[in-house]
């Protein structure tokens, strides 16, 4: 039950912020040389802060992010969904709410309780831009049921049946 950015388990954020700088030309006058990248996030802010490559606005990293579910559940996010790094953390958590619901209403069907629900979202920096951002979340949910009392007298039965059906004589 966890959501997050779509890709390989191991994020490399070096590889990463290099594969997604392109830059599309250069302009300015023979004394200075500027690169004039495109806006790819519109609103935010085109200041390039000390030690990132590229400003929000220019961030290529943040417009292509996915997040994709990976659970059996029927919940959102089934298919890989772009989420802005400002709404990503709101936007994970009522995902992971849904898997809460969801296991509260499978204790309800089978005459459960649920002893434990707890959700973990996990943060990241932008490696580009500098933007915070979650970059995924898990629900761990336990269930109790009650014992079925047809279940042991079952087991007792198929325990007398079974009993002696791997003799071997030649000991």
């Amino acid at each position: 039950m966890t959501i997050g950015p779509v890709g390989s388990g191991l994020y490399n954020a070096y590889t990463a912020a290099a594969a997604s700088f392109t830059p599309t030309g250069v302009t300015g006058s023979a004394d200075r040389v500027q690169e004039s990248k495109p806006i790819v996030n519109p609103g935010e802010s085109t200041e390039v802060q000390p030690g990132r490559k590229s400003s929000p606005a220019e961030c290529k990293t943040c417009a292509e992010r996915k997040y994709q579910d990976g659970s059996d559940e029927m919940v959102s996010y089934k298919g890989a969904t772009h989420i802005s790094p400002e709404s990503s953390v709101s936007k994970v958590r009522a995902h992971e709410q849904e898997h809460v619901a969801n296991a509260f209403s499978k204790a309800a069907k089978g005459g459960g309780k649920v002893l434990q629900a707890s959700v973990q979202i996990k943060m990241a920096i932008c490696p580009e831009c500098g933007r915070a951002y979650s970059a995924g979340g898990t629900t761990t949910t336990k269930i109790s049921y009650p014992k079925d009392p047809y279940s042991q007298n079952r087991k007792s039965a198929e325990s007398l049946v079974t009993a002696g059906g791997n003799f071997d004589k030649a000991v």
